[in-house]
């Protein structure tokens, strides 16, 4: 019979508080941990099953899963209970677990009705993740229906109560009594006791189905039996994306051979599809300029051959606005037109006009060149910063300055002499 409240288990080290639950394989008991002022989960076979022919297979399943269950928990999972202790009392074997406050998926959804995608798809995730934690150790958890999914009040999940040997089947038991909550389970695991991966992949399905609708889907046996057709959730709850439409359906294929065949499979059915690949170049920021660079070597060369040039123009008395005019002429056409050489014959040639006579030519065939190769060295350098505008604003203004300045200092140390 069922332990009371108040019992003292291994010398009192644990104390029963009251039945949890109680079902076709087990029972399970809230109990204080005395030393460590825990509360604890404890559960047990029933006691009526040792009268089946099966019950010691089933208690050495119940055993060797209970330590490698106890194996996880060295290495916890956030959202699988914890296992703090394996144990007999006398005749009953008996596995201790953590005790996890909240509600659980069935009192959820009793209490609010059917969930919003958004909120249940993330808890959903978590223990699905917390269940290919389960496959990877050898395990099926064989009983993820609502009641076995507790929900903190932070909104994390976390998966209890493992189906412990569901896989045997008791004789002192029906073939449909033998799954706990039978309607989240597929007909294989309730006719032959299977234990693969695809068994939890539609208990989970099947638990999601519940969670968005509000209502239990049809059984499996049903379905299998009877061929009962399942509803949709979409035609159920309207607002249900098709994604999740499929993702149940998929997961609670009635075949298992039709379900994806692993955990990780089924939950990347729930991941929003991914945006199609954009080969286009990305925009980016708009570039910062880059530094403007002023070739002061250059400017210092057009500086002084005009500076030189002036003083020859000073020297013949040309009219101050013939010389103004052919640096704007001259420089528009060769600094910022062409090239090296048209500026220096430009040069040459307007300077012998200016000027006159044999002197005047010798000079237009030297300083005007080294004039006309500065400005047009200069101007390639500085329209790569520069505007044209700016860059005859640039040049303009230099070899102005270089022939006033020498024409000026010309005038200057003649009149001094």
């Amino acid at each position: 019979m069922p332990w009371t409240t108040g019992q003292r288990l291994q010398g009192g080290k644990y104390v029963i508080d009251i039945v949890l639950g109680q079902g076709g394989f087990g029972i399970t008991y809230k109990a204080l941990h005395i030393e460590l002022n825990r509360t604890v989960v404890i559960k047990t076979p029933n006691e009526y099953l040792s009268h089946d022919p099966e019950y010691d297979k089933y208690i050495e399943r119940f055993i060797q899963e209970g330590r490698t269950l106890a194996r996880l928990s060295q290495d916890p999972h956030p959202h699988i209970v914890g296992v703090i202790d394996l144990f007999k009392e006398g005749a009953i074997n008996c596995l201790v677990m953590d005790f996890v406050p909240g509600e659980n998926l069935f009192e959820v959804v009793r209490r609010r009705g059917a969930l919003p995608e958004a909120k249940i798809i993330p808890c959903i995730r978590q223990i699905g993740e917390a269940l290919v934690e389960v496959h990877q150790a050898g395990l099926v958890h064989r009983d993820a229906h609502p009641g076995n999914i507790m929900l903190r009040s932070n909104d994390k999940a976390v998966l209890i109560d493992f189906g412990i040997a569901k896989e045997l089947l008791p004789k002192t038991l029906s073939s449909t009594g033998n799954a706990g909550n039978h309607g989240f389970a597929p007909y294989e695991q309730m006719t032959r006791g299977s234990r693969e991966p695809t068994v939890d992949v539609y208990c989970l399905a099947a638990t999601l189905y519940y969670a968005v609708t509000g209502q239990n889907p049809t059984t499996s046996l049903a379905r299998k039996l009877d061929d009962v057709p399942l509803t949709p959730p979409k035609q159920i709850i309207s607002g249900i994306s098709e994604r999740l439409n499929q993702a149940i359906l998929k997961g609670m294929a009635l075949e298992a051979k039709d379900r994806p065949q692993s955990m990780q499979a089924w939950l990347a059915m729930l991941e929003r599809p991914k945006a199609k690949l954009n080969l286009e170049p990305i925009p980016s920021k708009p570039a910062t300029k880059s530094p403007r660079i002023i070739l002061w070597g250059w400017l210092v060369g057009v500086l002084v051959s005009y500076l030189i040039i002036g003083c020859f123009l000073g020297a013949s008395n040309a009219p101050y606005i013939v010389w103004a005019v052919a640096v704007a002429v001259v420089w528009a056409w060769a600094g910022v037109q062409t090239g090296v050489v048209a500026g220096a014959w430009g040069w040459a040639g307007i300077v012998a006009v200016a000027v006159g006579g044999a002197v005047a030519v010798a000079v237009a065939w030297a300083w005007p060149v080294a004039g006309g190769w500065a400005v047009a060295m200069a101007g390639d350098e500085l329209r790569k910063s520069f505007s044209k505008v700016n860059t005859f604003l640039i040049l303009a203004s230099t070899s102005s300055l270089g022939l006033g300045l020498g024409w000026l200092g010309h005038r200057i140390f003649n009149t001094g002499s």
